[in-house]
């Protein structure tokens, strides 16, 4: 899953961004509104994490700007003002949800996870395939009841594999869901991440590589 932290405070920002990727997600961050509807017109994201309470472009601005894009974006709003009236409100700008502060950090990654799944058809939590388990509540991958030890790039990319369901995916897709902007998009980590999987996973091999398309289980 891809997210952008839209928050002006800088050390919240960082501790969100860290916290977030140990779940297993790409993670980048915007401190300000105009950087935020800037990159979220240059990345494909799952869930946008929108602090309402910017300075310059306000929070608000920039979700009406979202919707008005229609991007395909999730928008999980957050604010200090936690009203009835600030709620109806955040939701009626076009955020997905909203989320006062302060707010429990495990509240937070389960409601991102919850908006991340609307974009695509419901994928059950446990993924199996050719022995293959991988339990995304968790975060465990066992093959054969063996436990593989995955870091949470190897988790992100078998997650977007075993999601395919056999389909191809392409490098470039791999890459834009599971690293986050600082990616190189011109570096091997795609293919080293494959090649420490393949190793992982053990024998028969599972992951398939498609010449010039990308990589399949």
């Amino acid at each position: 899953m891809r997210v952008l932290i839209v928050e002006d405070h800088e050390e919240l920002a960082g501790t969100l961004a860290t916290g977030l990727a140990r779940e297993g997600m790409a993670v980048d961050v915007a401190l300000d509104g105009g950087t935020a509807l800037y990159r979220a017109g240059i990345h494909d994201y799952d869930v946008i994490v929108l602090d309402r309470d910017l300075p310059g472009v306000h929070g608000d601005e920039v979700c009406r700007s979202l919707a008005a894009r229609r991007c395909d974006a999730r928008v999980l709003m957050l604010t200090a003002a936690g009203t009835i009236a600030d709620r109806v409100a955040g939701l009626g700008l076009g955020a997905d949800d909203y989320l006062p502060k302060p707010f429990a950090f495990a509240e937070l990654v389960a409601r991102i996870r919850a908006l991340g799944r609307r974009l695509q058809p419901a994928l059950p939590p446990v993924l199996e395939h050719a022995g293959l388990r991988l339990d995304t509540a968790r975060r465990v991958a066992t093959r054969d009841g063996r436990r593989l030890g995955l870091s949470p790039k190897e988790f992100a990319v078998l997650e977007l594999l075993l999601s395919a369901d056999g389909a191809v995916v392409s490098a470039e897709r791999l890459l834009e869901k599971a690293w986050d902007e600082a990616a190189d998009p011109f570096t091997q980590s795609v293919k080293v991440t494959v090649s420490r999987l393949r190793r992982k996973l053990g024998d028969p091999p599972l992951i398939e590589t498609v010449p010039q398309a990308g990589y399949r289980l």
